[in-house]
């Protein structure tokens, strides 16, 4: 085992595990990529890291300067812990409803945290963002516009998926859609190696707005925005699946159960879809699902609600 330089440097080459309780018997195989393995505990530490290498190579960002990004969920968190290990000074502009176990989890990686009303959305947030990176020339990464985010995940987490399942491929791989980033990058790479592979973007049943729904609240975090985001391409999918929230919270926990494995309620949706495509490709055939997140960091969601 190597030795690392610096927290950035164990980014990438998450785990892929194989489910052995939950697919029904005749079922294809399906394998879950533990994105959770990474050290800010999600698949948004690649973006976090990537986006901010590229600005400190274009010259955008330097020493000294300030990281400012709307954020409710987890590329904040790997936003502050890249700019923690890098010395940059981070702020992060949310609705004031998100989650407390959020905000001090940012907190922790020495992050600023600046709160809009909850009534306004993450539109609201990112209008306020916009205000202060202009006022005092802070940086925004604008992870659902830059090709940096997409461009990691062609550069990472798609050959570490052809190097795990080498020359006998794979025959479907779904990621949830937040930013697109992971569904384009690693599905442009999927296509390159495995010709007969079919790439399915997932998103939420009740905002089903890449289906050409309109944009509606839903419970599934992390995915579904309410738009098409820029740094998606929806050439590289050959379907889109649609998970309801409950769905998605009821199949997390049973993974939870029954596999051992904690996921987050995107995870829980795509599991949901990779199970039931499993049973349409049968026996023999294989599926890729992205885990997105750890269930930890939903504790205090409707995801674990025991009473």
């Amino acid at each position: 085992m190597k030795i690392a330089n610096s927290i950035t440097d164990l980014i990438g080459n998450t785990p892929i595990v194989k489910l052995n309780r939950l697919p029904e018997a005749g079922s294809a195989d399906v394998y879950v990529k533990l994105e959770f393995q990474n050290p800010g505990g999600s698949v948004k530490d690649r973006i976090a890291n990537a986006m901010i290498e590229d600005a400190e190579q274009s010259g955008a960002l330097k020493q000294g300067d300030t990281i400012i990004e709307p954020t409710s969920g987890n590329t904040g968190i790997g936003l502050a812990m890249v700019a923690a290990a890098k010395g940059y000074r981070a702020i992060f502009v949310m609705p004031e409803t998100m989650s407390l176990e959020r905000r001090k989890l940012l907190q922790a990686y020495g992050a600023e945290l600046v709160l809009t009303p909850g009534p306004d959305g993450m539109k609201g947030a990112i209008a306020k963002a916009d205000e202060l990176a202009k006022e005092h020339g802070y940086f925004v990464p604008q992870q659902f516009h830059n090709p940096a985010n997409p461009a990691i995940h062609e550069r990472t987490t798609g050959p570490e998926i052809v190097e795990a399942f080498g020359k006998d491929g794979l025959d479907a791989f779904i990621a949830g859609v937040g930013t697109g980033g992971t569904v384009t990058g690693a599905g442009h790479v999927l296509k390159k190696n495995y010709p007969d592979i079919k790439i399915y973007a997932l998103e939420p049943e009740e905002s089903a707005v890449l289906s050409g729904d309109t944009p509606s609240p839903h419970k599934i975090q992390g995915i579904g925005a309410g738009f098409v985001p820029d740094t998606l391409d929806t050439k590289v999918y050959d379907g889109i699946l649609k998970v309801s929230s409950e769905d998605a919270l009821e199949t997390a926990r049973e993974v939870a159960k029954k596999e051992g494995i904690l996921v987050g309620i995107s995870s829980g949706a795509t599991i949901f879809a990779a199970l039931n495509l499993a049973k349409e490709l049968g026996a023999g055939k294989k599926v890729l699902a992205i885990v997105a997140s750890n269930g930890e960091r939903y504790l205090s969601t409707a995801l674990y609600n025991f009473e």
